[in-house]
C-alpha cells in the first residue's frame, strides 16, 4: 500500500467524527451478538472485579475483561452489559458511594454523549442492586469472576459458555472503523514516546530514564501502558521480555531495544525499536539495518487470504538470508532453515493479533465455532495461525537476537561447522534485534498503522 492511499484511508476515516463511529461500533457489536444468541437468550458481560493484595486492602491495578471493553471505552470493576436480542443494550454503572477514592468514571468526552445514546444506562450504588434489574439466572455470564456469577444462580453451564465465547474471540481480530481510529491514535502517541526514548539513550540515559522518558512523552502512567514495557541496553536486549528498568547508565552502550505502545480507549498499539549508538558493533549497526528492511518486506506481503504463518516463514528466511550475508553463518540459506539454526535467532513468532488487549484472542482458532490450528512445530511460540482478512490488525515483529542458552548447544556437533563462533562471540554484548509495527489488512493489501 502507498503511503498517499494510507494517508486517503485515515482520511476517510476521519470523515465521521468519534461519536459517530462510536455508535457504529456498538451497533455492529448488538448485531454481531444478536446473530449469536439464541431466541430469547441473553448475557451479561462483567468488566471484572477488584482484587486486593493479601493481607492488605490496596487494590491490584484493575484491567477490565476484554469482552466488556470491546462494549465500552470504560476501565472499571463491576461494570455490566447487559445484551438480549432484540433489545437495546443496558449499561450497569456500579458507581459506589465512596469518600475514600475518586468515583468519576474518565470516560472521553467525545464518547460519552454517544454512549447514553447506544445504552440504556443504569446507575447504581452497589453491585448488589444488579439482581433488581434483571433475572440474573435467566442470563448467561461472560466475565472473569465465575465465582460471582455462580454466586447469583447462573448456571454453570452458562458461565463463560464456549458457544460464546468462540465466535467472540474469533471475531475480535476484525476491528470496526472506530475500534482502528483508536489504533492509529494509540500508534501516534506510541512514536512520540519512541522519539522521546532514543533521544535519552543517545544522551546517555540508563533503562530507567529511557522508560521514563517514554512514559512522559505518550502522558502516560506507567500503569495506563497496554502491557509492561520493554527497555534493554546491549545484553538485555537479548531477552525476549525483559522486565527491569536498571537505573545504572551504561558507558558505552551499544543499542537500546525498547518494546513498548500507548492505550487509547482501551485499544494498546505495540511498538517495537531497535536504535544503535556510534559505540554499535559494525555488523550488528548493520544488521539493524537489514532488520528493518526485513520487517518492511513482510508487511508489503500482508493481504487477505494469505496465511498469517507464510509471514512467520518469510521473517526465518529473512534472518538466515541476513545471516549468510554477515558471516555469521558458513552454510547456504537453506541448510540454516532446513536445521533450524535460523530459528535459534529468532525464536519467537512474527506477531500476534492486537487490539483490547496486547496478545488478542482467536489467534489460533480455525474459526467461529472453535477448534484450532496448531503453530508450526519448528516455531512453537507463533501465536497467530489465521487466514488474513480485511480489518485484522495484527503485529509484524521480526528479531534476531545473540542468545547463549539458545546458541551454545549449537557450539558441539553437528551445527559446530555451520556458524561463525568468533564473530558470534563478538556480536553476542550487542544482544538483539527486534523491529515492530502495527498492520491492518486492507481490500488490496496493508495499512502499516505505525508508519506515517
Amino acid at each position: 500500500m502507498t503511503h498517499e492511499s494510507a494517508t486517503a484511508t485515515s482520511a476517510t476515516a476521519r470523515a465521521e467524527t468519534p461519536a459517530q463511529t462510536y455508535a457504529n461500533h456498538v451497533a455492529t457489536l448488538t448485531s454481531k451478538y444478536e446473530q449469536i444468541l439464541a431466541a430469547g437468550q441473553s448475557v451479561l458481560i462483567h468488566s471484572g472485579t477488584e482484587h486486593h493484595y493479601f493481607g492488605d486492602d490496596r487494590a491490584i491495578v484493575f484491567q477490565a475483561f476484554g469482552h466488556f471493553a470491546h462494549w465500552l471505552p470504560v476501565n472499571r470493576p463491576d461494570h455490566f452489559v447487559l445484551v438480549r436480542a432484540g433489545d437495546k443494550p443496558r449499561y450497569f454503572q456500579v458507581v459506589p458511594q465512596d469518600f475514600w477514592y475518586d468515583q468519576s468514571l474518565q470516560i472521553d468526552a467525545d464518547l460519552e454523549p454517544a454512549i447514553h445514546e447506544a445504552f440504556d444506562v443504569v446507575r447504581l450504588s452497589s453491585i448488589d442492586g444488579i439482581a433488581k434489574q434483571t433475572d440474573l439466572t435467566a442470563c448467561d455470564y461472560l466475565g472473569p469472576d465465575p465465582a460471582w456469577a455462580a454466586a447469583q444462580g447462573i448456571a454453570q453451564a452458562k458461565i463463560n459458555a464456549p458457544a460464546l465465547l468462540a465466535p467472540l474471540d474469533f471475531a475480535r481480530a476484525v476491528k470496526t472503523e472506530y475500534e482502528i481510529d483508536q489504533l492509529r491514535l494509540a500508534n501516534q502517541q506510541g512514536l512520540v514516546g519512541h522519539a522521546a526514548a532514543a533521544e535519552c539513550f543517545l544522551g546517555g540515559g540508563s533503562e530507567f530514564e529511557i522508560h521514563n522518558a517514554f512514559l512522559q512523552a505518550c502522558s502516560l502512567l506507567e500503569y495506563e501502558t497496554p502491557y509492561t514495557n520493554i527497555v534493554g541496553l546491549d545484553t538485555n536486549a537479548a531477552v525476549l521480555h525483559y522486565q527491569h528498568k536498571s537505573r545504572a547508565r551504561v558507558p558505552n552502550a551499544q543499542l537500546l531495544l525498547i518494546d513498548a505502545g500507548s492505550r487509547v480507549n482501551g485499544y494498546g498499539s505495540d511498538i517495537t525499536r531497535t536504535t544503535p549508538s556510534q559505540h554499535c558493533h559494525p555488523v550488528m549497526d548493520s544488521l539493524i539495518t537489514g532488520m528493518v528492511a526485513l520487517e518492511l518486506e513482510i508487511v508489503a506481503s500482508v493481504k487477505p487470504g494469505v496465511a498469517y504463518p507464510s509471514l512467520h516463514d518469510q521473517a526465518i528466511a529473512g534472518v538466515a538470508s541476513l545471516l549468510v550475508e554477515h558471516g555469521i553463518a558458513k552454510v547456504a540459506k537453506s541448510e540454516l532453515i532446513e536445521r533450524r539454526l535460523a530459528h535459534a535467532f529468532m525464536p519467537h513468532g512474527v506477531g500476534h493479533l492486537l487490539g483490547i488487549q496486547v496478545h488478542d484472542v482467536g489467534g489460533h482458532q480455525r474459526n467461529a465455532s472453535g477448534g484450532r490450528v496448531e503453530p508450526p512445530a519448528h516455531s512453537p511460540a507463533l501465536r497467530t495461525t489465521r487466514m488474513l482478512s480485511e480489518d485484522m490488525v495484527f503485529t509484524v515483529e521480526p528479531g534476531l537476537y545473540f542468545i547463549p542458552m539458545l546458541l551454545d548447544p549449537l557450539r558441539t556437533g553437528d551445527a559446530r561447522e555451520a556458524l561463525h563462533w568468533p564473530l558470534i562471540d563478538e556480536l553476542i554484548p550487542s544482544g538483539g534485534i527486534r523491529i515492530e509495527d502495527n498492520i491492518r489488512v486492507t481490500a488490496t493489501g496493508a495499512e502499516n498503522l505505525t508508519r506515517r
